[in-house]
């Protein structure tokens, strides 16, 4: 078995300093797989930041990924602006209701004034427990749903949709609102010594179209993306499925590195916006990561790394989207093998067999 000879922190600084590194950075984006390594509920995760930092720390030490995300679900911010949010005991929480029933409701719609109690309190809690713990040797951020998608939990998606076609003026009421509890959310992720990581997968061309995302998401990730570099931090923005279309914009956004899904390639990726922004991802989630084999992730992991290993601004290998909670645990290590097995400098690299 290969060992890793550097730490996350020290792996990632030299590699943006273009000094000599082991390997190429690698994370495969563990969300509530991390109940899975204390042999916890989900539930009983969210609502408790002890319980949570305690899982995503036991996670990085059992896997030794580069980067890990204090995360649960979406829905931390739009809960606390009204949403209605369904927590089954051992699955991912989901929206139940939104906010609002009635469109004609959004202008009664708040930001929240400071998150500082009830699940804000948890997760902020986990960020400060996770930072005590390993915050030295690996980086921790803690999610953050972007304005577009934190809107669609405050109306509903098809509102959403519907509303940006029939009442745009109502939409940037609702992104701005979200906005302005992103910006506070931020305030305090940064105040425990995290850095906030993007997510707004309502934004993605399968839903919207590149004008609408000019429109309605492009001016708000902008704000927020300026008030993280204000606070002199490097942001990731994640957008799951369709986002070549948009690719651009979401440079635009100024974010450093854009998490790519697995709906997209990497060389496109690469050609289209490589020299603007680092790239991360992206092997299939579900089908390779929850059903595939070792050898099916190896494979994966490697044709990702011979897509966007000599990208200009950096790669980072990585899942195209959160991993599902049941992803077995040798595929995780799988991944980190490979990456392992590989190194850096990449030169040429070898087909792995089917059975591995």
């Amino acid at each position: 078995m290969i060992r890793d000879l550097m730490k996350p922190a020290e792996r990632l600084k030299a590699y943006a300093d273009g000094s000599p590194i082991d390997r190429l950075p690698c994370v495969p984006i563990v969300g509530n797989i991390a109940a899975r390594v204390i042999e916890e509920k989900v539930s009983s995760l969210r609502n408790n930041g002890r319980l949570l930092a305690r899982a995503h720390v036991a996670a990085y030490k059992r896997f030794g990924y580069d980067g890990i995300r204090i995360f649960t679900d979406l829905y931390v911010q739009a809960e606390a602006m009204g949403a209605k949010v369904r927590c089954p005991s051992d699955e991912t929480a989901y929206l139940e209701k939104p906010a609002v029933s009635n469109t004609d409701q959004i202008d009664a719609i708040r930001p929240i004034d400071t998150p500082k109690s009830g699940l804000f309190r948890e997760h902020l809690d986990a960020m400060e427990r996770t930072l005590e713990a390993v915050g030295k040797e690996v980086p921790v951020t803690g999610a953050l749903t972007g304005p577009f998608t934190n809107a669609s939990f405050l109306v509903g998606t098809e509102n959403l949709v519907r509303l940006t076609l029939k009442r745009p003026r109502a939409v940037h009421r609702l992104c701005e609102v979200s906005l302005e509890t992103s910006l506070r959310y931020a305030e305090a992720i940064l105040k425990t010594g995290c850095t906030p990581s993007l997510t707004d997968p309502m934004s993605s061309s399968t839903l919207i179209s590149p004008k609408q995302f000019r429109e309605f998401v492009l001016p708000y990730l902008t704000r927020l993306v300026d008030y993280i570099h204000g606070q002199g931090k490097a942001v990731t923005l994640h957008i799951c499925g369709k986002t070549h279309p948009v690719w651009e914009s979401m440079a635009d956004t100024g974010a450093d590195c854009l998490s790519i899904d697995n709906d997209a390639s990497l060389l496109a990726a690469k050609s289209k916006v490589g020299s603007r922004v680092r790239l991360m991802g992206n092997v299939p989630p579900a089908a390779v990561m929850l059903q595939g084999s070792p050898g099916d992730v190896r494979r994966e992991a490697r044709r990702c790394v011979s897509q966007a290993h000599d990208n200009p601004r950096g790669y980072i290998v990585a899942s195209g989207c959160s991993l599902p909670t049941e992803t077995p645990f040798a595929n995780v290590d799988a991944m980190m093998d490979a990456v392992r097995e590989i190194g850096y400098p990449v030169n040429e690299i070898s087909p792995v067999d089917g059975n591995g």
